[in-house]
C-alpha cells in the first residue's frame, strides 16, 4: 500500500513523544514537558495586532507570491544588514519559507541526485536525514563529539564520500547540543565546500536566543559564503511564532533560485497576512527578543544549578533554549523520568546514534514547573 521510501524513514521522534505523553495523561499523570522546543511565551502583542490588521485587509486573502512579498523580503534583507552586516538583494537572494523546516525539507530536492551523499551532523535535527531520504540521497553522518566542541571534523570525511557528496547541513547555535560555533569555523566550511563542490545549508533558527552577552554569527558573514550556499532562518523561536510558520532562506542567487523552483511546484507560498506580521516583527523594536532571552536565562540557571546539585555533569549553554546533559543511557533515562516523575525529556538517540549518552531538556516551561521537575527528580534513584 505504502511507497517503499516510507520504509526507510525513521519514526519521527516528537510524534513518538506525543504518544507517550498522551498515554501518561490518560493515566492521570501531571506531565511536565521539557521535551519539544516550542516556546511557551506568547507572540508579542504588536506582532499579533499586525496580523489582525492584515487579515482584515481583503487583499491578503488571495494566493501569495511564490517567493514571498517583496516587502517581506526587503524586511529580511534589512534585518540581516542591521543584525549581521550582511548585504542581500531581496529580489534574488531572499526567499520566504513556510517555516525553516519546510525549507530544510525541500532543499535536497533541488541539489541532490539519487545516490549522492548529503553530509549530516549526528546528533542533529531529524529533518536533515529525512529530507535526504525523500530526495533518494544517501546520508553520511558527521559525528558531533564533546571532545571537538560538537563541531564536525571535516578532515575525517572519507575522500570517496566527498567525491559523491552534493550537500551539507550544519546548524549553530546547535540543536540539540546547544553548542556554538565561531566565525572561523564558518570560514573553514566555505573553503571546504569550494574544494569539494558541496552546497552548504546553515540552519540558523536559534541565533537570537543567546545568553551572557553572547551574539551568534551568521554563516553568511563568512568570506564567500554566498558562493557556496545559503542560510535558513525562522521567526518561530525569535518571536515565539512557531505555529505561524514563517521563515526565510538567504544566500547566493543560484541556491535561492534552486530552492524556489522546488517550492513553486509544491506550495503556494506563505499567507500574506502572516508575512505582514513578519515585517512588523523584523522591523520594529527587538526588545521583546531581549526580554525573552532574560526569561530563558533565568530558567537555564535554575535548571543547571538544580541538575548539578543532583550530581549531573552539565554545562550552561550560551545559546538556544536547550540543555544537553550526559547520562548513562539515553532511552532508559528518558523513560525513567517519564515513568517515575512524569517529566518529558528528549533522548539523545532521537537525534542520531551519536546522541547516545545524552538527553535534551527544553527550558520552555516557567520557573515554577522547572523547580517542580527538579524536586521530582530528587525522589528518583538514578
Amino acid at each position: 500500500m505504502y511507497a517503499k521510501r516510507l520504509d526507510n524513514l525513521p519514526p519521527y521522534l516528537f510524534a513518538q513523544i506525543d504518544k507517550l505523553k498522551t498515554e501518561k495523561r490518560a493515566e492521570g499523570v501531571d506531565i511536565i514537558d521539557l521535551g519539544v522546543g516550542d516556546p511557551d511565551l506568547p507572540t508579542p502583542p504588536h506582532i499579533v495586532e499586525a496580523l489582525c490588521e492584515a487579515v482584515r485587509d481583503p487583499s491578503t486573502h488571495h494566493y501569495p507570491d511564490y517567493t514571498g512579498m517583496i516587502q517581506y523580503r526587503e524586511a529580511v534583507a534589512s534585518w540581516y544588514k542591521s543584525r549581521f552586516d550582511v548585504d542581500l538583494d531581496p529580489k534574488t537572494e531572499v526567499l520566504a519559507l513556510i517555516g525553516s523546516k519546510e525549507g530544510i525539507a525541500h532543499v535536497p530536492e533541488a541539489f541532490v541526485n539519487p545516490g549522492e551523499y548529503v553530509l549530516v551532523p549526528d546528533p542533529g535535527y531529524p529533518v536533515y536525514k529525512t529530507s535526504t531520504l525523500f530526495a533518494e540521497g544517501k546520508v553520511w553522518e558527521m559525528p558531533l563529539s564533546e571532545e571537538n566542541k560538537f563541531l564536525p571534523d571535516l578532515d575525517a570525511i572519507p575522500a570517496d564520500v566527498l567525491k559523491n557528496a552534493s550537500l551539507m547541513f550544519i546548524g549553530y547555535p546547535n540543536n540539540p547540543t546547544a553548542a556554538i560555533a565561531p566565525l572561523s569555523f564558518f570560514n573553514e566550511v566555505v573553503e571546504f565546500a569550494r574544494e569539494n563542490g558541496i552546497v552548504v545549508v546553515h540552519d540558523n533558527a536559534y541565533s537570537e536566543i543567546t545568553f551572557d552577552g553572547y551574539k551568534a554569527p551568521s554563516f553568511l558573514q563568512a568570506d564567500g559564503a554566498k558562493e557556496v550556499g545559503m542560510e535558513m532562518h525562522s521567526l518561530s523561536k525569535t518571536y515565539n511564532m512557531t505555529g505561524w510558520r514563517l521563515g526565510m532562506a538567504a544566500g547566493g542567487e543560484e541556491f535561492i533560485s534552486g530552492l524556489g523552483r522546488v517550492k513553486t511546484n509544491i506550495d503556494s507560498g506563505a499567507f500574506d497576512a502572516i508575512q505582514r506580521a513578519g515585517i512588523t516583527a523584523l522591523t520594529s523594536s527587538q526588545q521583546s527578543v531581549a526580554d525573552a532571552c532574560k526569561v530563558y536565562q533565568e530558567r537555564r540557571d535554575i535548571l543547571i544549578s538544580g541538575l548539578k546539585g543532583l550530581g549531573f555533569d552539565v554545562a550552561a549553554p550560551k545559546a538556544t533554549f536547550y540543555v544537553w546533559m550526559k547520562v548513562p543511557d539515553s532511552m532508559s533515562f528518558a523513560r525513567k523520568m517519564l515513568d517515575e516523575a512524569g517529566i518529558v525529556v528528549t533522548p539523545g538517540t532521537g537525534f542520531g546514534r551519536n546522541g547516545e549518552g545524552y538527553v535534551r531538556f527544553a527550558i520552555t516551561r516557567d520557573t515554577n514547573r522547572i523547580s517542580e521537575a527538579l524536586e521530582r527528580m530528587r525522589r528518583i534513584d538514578f
